[in-house]
């Protein structure tokens, strides 16, 4: 049977934790891993620093120095911490939406259901 070498490298694209762990899987077999990372970004210029990452203990931003980097590199914890900031932001934003589209399926169907007005900022 013929042996089969090792990969050159490894690419990983995905949801972060999964990328954490394929460079977890490749990092004893010394396989070099490039992760495409899709942290927030805002403006695209690294201003914001909302796509701030550690890098090698290095700060970089995602929009201007990425988003491909070494996997064995990133700190996936403190980027995985950094992604939930705004969960429970998006998780309001998300189910009123869905309430909306109820509400307005509902006035289809001639309940003369109406959406709520929207609170105005605190």
């Amino acid at each position: 049977m013929q042996k089969v070498p090792p990969p050159d490298i490894a690419v990983t694209i995905g949801p972060p934790v999964m990328m954490k762990f394929c460079a977890e899987t490749t990092r004893p077999y010394g396989i070099k891993t490039l992760a495409s990372l899709n942290t927030i970004m805002i403006d695209g210029t690294g201003m914001c620093g909302g796509c701030r990452v550690s890098i090698g203990g290095k700060t970089k931003f995602v929009c201007v120095d990425g988003p491909e980097f070494d996997a064995h590199l990133v700190d996936w914890d403190g980027m995985l911490m950094r992604l939930g900031t705004y969960r429970e932001i998006e998780k309001e934003a998300h189910d009123r939406c869905h309430l909306e589209m109820q509400i307005e399926k509902l006035g289809a169907q001639g309940n003369g259901a109406r959406v709520p007005e929207k609170e105005s900022a605190k």
